[in-house]
């Protein structure tokens, strides 16, 4: 193999090293992000029962429709 090759390969095993950080830290913040917007519901379905509302929020259709 000649050097160019070479130097190609490096640069191309750099640029997935790169990218599998990039996938890992966003399937943490994703994984963050989804729990906190499930306590959110929870919470807010909590509200919506001590209110006295007939049906949870995350089960009601929007309004335009």
């Amino acid at each position: 193999m000649d050097q160019k090759n070479q130097e190609r390969i490096a640069h191309l095993e750099r640029d997935v090293t790169d990218l599998s950080d990039v996938v890992a830290r966003q399937e943490g913040e994703i994984g963050r992000l989804t729990y906190r917007v499930q306590m959110l519901m929870e919470r807010e379905a909590g509200r919506e029962a001590d209110a006295g509302g007939s049906a949870a929020m995350a089960d009601q259709r929007p309004p335009h429709y």
